[in-house]
């Protein structure tokens, strides 16, 4: 039952005694434990940079080279990725309590008992473990929340520009398939995916008048419509959050284009954020597979035509591209998403 507590733990022991290295390994490989030991600080942090695996560290506090103590402190002070458990041959309260408040999970005085090293490991992991969860289960809290004010903000935006359906869902999911395709990193997908329905969140400041026109905008209305990319950034600018920083960054940056033609800035190539690159082929190829006030949806065929011939021009070819790799998974997300608007839909918008 003991060699349950352990079994499969991931532990590095860190001691500049090797014979306190070979016991404390025997005795935690003995209830099911995988080990590795270090002789110094400096060994440890090579081991951990190498091996992100380790759930423990059990470390002595009196090595030569760097202090034991500010290993603990670099290790555990908020941090729930590693637990860390100090050992010392003195018996100092004070430096008990020093290491505990840095973060340690317990203080274990040599020399020491097969049940004190199992209980006190056992424990630090457990305890890893609860904290791992709550804080995972405050992040998802947190992430729903933040997911549902981004939801929200769109949406009131949305309300003025009623021929746009569920645009914003078709471009939250457009762009997480294509980033992916790209390579970029989960957790910058994620953020894309749930920030990119805010680029238009800017809509909110222009006038009905132009936003709700069912024809061709005049230049004066056109420059007015284009300010919708810098009220955007100017409503989510300066956010202490990443998700409303990404917000920000997609509307000031998705009408931009790649041979530099585009607004607000009139960025080119690369200096175009690649989340503004890709939030352009997504943006533009719902716009027009899409009914609007003054025109029908055009049918994919005709929409992917359009498309190519921007290639280079508007649109970054490898995230076109890469938009094209993924076709038909954006289809399929169109399917699932779309929402026509009925002729009589299209009168009541364009009053």
């Amino acid at each position: 039952m003991q060699r349950r507590l352990l079994g499969g733990s991931r532990i590095l022991v860190v001691d500049d005694e090797p014979q306190v290295c070979v016991v404390l390994k025997r005795m935690l490989a003995s209830q099911g434990a995988v080990c590795t030991s270090a002789a110094s600080v400096a060994e440890a942090r090579n081991v951990l940079e190498a091996d992100a695996s380790f759930q423990l560290v059990v470390s002595d506090l009196n090595m030569p080279g760097e202090s034991g103590v500010d290993f603990v402190r670099s290790l555990a002070f908020g941090s729930d990725h590693i637990a860390v458990l100090v050992i010392s041959g003195g018996d100092d309260p004070e430096l008990a309590a020093k290491v505990i408040d840095l973060g340690a999970y317990g203080y274990i005085k040599k020399p020491f008992s097969l049940n004190e090293i199992v209980i006190n490991v056992h424990s630090a992991l457990r305890r890893r473990t609860l904290e791992r969860e709550r804080r995972r289960a405050r992040e998802r809290s947190e992430h729903a929340l933040q997911e549902e004010t981004v939801q929200r903000l769109a949406a009131a935006a949305e309300l003025r520009d009623v021929d746009t359906g569920k645009h914003i869902a078709r471009m939250s999911e457009y762009t997480a398939i294509i980033a992916r395709r790209l390579g970029l990193s989960e957790e910058r997908i994620e953020l894309l995916r749930i920030a990119s329905p805010m680029h238009d969140v800017g809509k909110i400041g222009i006038p009905d008048s132009v936003l709700l026109k069912p024809g061709k905008l005049s230049a004066e209305e056109r420059r007015a419509m284009e300010e919708h990319a810098k009220i955007g950034h100017s409503i989510l600018a300066d956010s202490q959050t990443k998700l409303l920083r990404m917000g920000a960054l997609l509307a000031l940056t998705h009408h931009e284009r790649w041979d530099g033609s585009g607004y607000p800035h009139g960025l080119p190539g690369e200096e175009i954020p690649i989340e503004g690159r890709i939030a352009a082929v997504a943006d533009v190829f719902d716009a027009l597979t899409s009914d609007r006030v003054y025109r029908p949806a055009h049918d994919v065929r005709q929409a992917l035509e359009i498309m190519a011939a921007q290639r280079g021009h508007h649109f970054d070819p490898q995230v076109f591209d890469a938009f094209l790799d993924v076709l038909g998974e954006i289809l399929a997300v169109r399917e699932r998403l779309t929402e026509r608007l009925e002729p009589a839909d299209r009168l009541k918008a364009a009053a």
